[in-house]
Formats: structure tokens, C-alpha cells, sequence
């Protein structure tokens, strides 16, 4: 009886154990959370990776991102999406709309917004300029590219973490959060798509905006 009381209480000290280091100290209990904590711990810089988009030739996104001075919202997307990239991209538009009241109201932050295309072979510039129009993005607050060379694509979603996968009909399955980039290019927030006031006000803290 003895022996089987000390084995039960081992067993449940070891799962306590592997919980608590899976879950960082009981911190996170999904994949999702667990990977927004290790951004947060441990901001991931921006992968070698090429880009171009309308007005913008290809350069890397590195460049793009890390100017030394811009905090960057960035979203994944792909234009012939019918659920998840529309609701991204209304909540983007709120997001314009909000940088743009900050402008007029003379407060300011060094904040922008990009959605990066993962369906490089489709979303052309052209076809993005057409998809920027649809959603009346400011050029000046929200720009739009692509990973054109697949290889480039598997390496920029494997840094971030995006989980795209093929649904067999020419349409993609893919987790939606809105990433925030600091003005060195590292990856150091990951926010849900639902939280686009906490993102604004923590890029905009970022940014320097008091």
C-alpha cells in the first residue's frame, strides 16, 4: 500500500513537473500561447527573405522593416482568401483609420502597417495594388507585398511561426494575429486578431508616442 501511495505521488509530481515546463510555469496552455510567449521572450529577427509590392522594388524585407525608427503592424495574407484575410483586412482598415486621427490630432507615432502575401505566384503587384485599392489603403500607413520565391515564403512563415497549409482546392487554411515588427525588424509581440487596441497602443508605446 505503501510502495503504491509513493508511486502515485511520484507520477503526479513528474506530470506536475512537465506541465509547469511545458506551459513556462503554468503561463500558457496552447501552441498559440506558448508561441506568443517566446516572441516575447526571445523577439525573432526578420529572415533574408526578398519582397516587392506596388511602389515598393524588390529589395529584402529586412530593409523594409528595419529602418531604425518604425514600428511595424504586419498581418499574412493572400488575396483570393474569403473569410480570414477579409476580416484581417477590416481590421487593418481600423487600424489606418486610428493612425490617421492620431496624424490630425498632431500625436503622432512612427507606426505603419504591412500585409505580406504568402501566395507569391498569384498576388503580383499589380494584383495587390488592385486588392490595397479595394480596402482604400493609405499608401503613407499601409503597404502590401509579396514573397515571390517559394523557398523565400517556407522560410518567412517558418520564422514567424504562420501556419499556412493547402486546402487542395487552391485556397489556403491559415492562422490569423497581427504581428508586431520593432524598428530593429525583430518580431516581438504576437497579439490575436481580435486585440487590434492592444496592438495600436503597444506599437504606438513602441514607437515613443507618449
Amino acid at each position: 500500500m505503501f510502495r503504491t501511495a509513493l508511486l502515485c505521488a511520484g507520477l503526479a509530481l513528474a506530470g506536475y513537473a512537465s506541465a509547469a515546463w511545458l506551459t513556462h510555469d503554468f503561463q500558457v496552455w496552447t501552441a498559440e500561447g506558448a508561441r506568443r510567449l517566446e516572441v516575447a521572450l526571445r523577439p525573432v529577427a526578420t529572415p533574408d527573405v526578398q519582397v516587392d509590392g506596388p511602389g515598393i522594388d524588390k529589395q529584402p524585407l529586412a530593409r523594409l522593416l528595419a529602418d531604425g525608427r518604425t514600428v511595424t503592424v504586419v498581418d499574412f495574407v493572400y488575396t483570393r482568401c474569403q473569410t480570414v484575410c477579409l476580416s484581417l483586412g477590416g481590421v487593418l482598415q481600423q487600424m489606418q483609420a486610428a493612425l490617421r486621427q492620431d496624424d490630425a490630432a498632431g500625436r503622432s507615432a512612427p507606426v505603419k502597417l504591412l500585409s505580406i502575401s504568402f501566395d507569391g505566384a498569384h498576388d503580383e503587384p499589380p494584383v495587390l495594388q488592385r486588392y490595397a485599392a479595394r480596402l482604400n489603403a493609405d499608401p503613407g500607413l499601409w503597404r502590401f507585398v509579396r514573397t515571390a520565391d517559394a523557398r523565400d515564403t517556407r522560410r518567412l512563415l517558418e520564422a514567424f511561426e504562420v501556419v499556412v497549409v493547402p486546402d487542395g482546392r487552391g485556397d489556403y487554411e491559415h492562422n490569423a494575429a497581427l504581428l508586431v515588427v520593432d524598428p530593429q525588424g525583430k518580431l516581438v509581440r504576437v497579439f490575436d486578431s481580435s486585440e487590434k487596441q492592444l496592438t495600436l497602443d503597444y506599437a504606438r508605446h513602441l514607437a515613443g508616442q507618449p
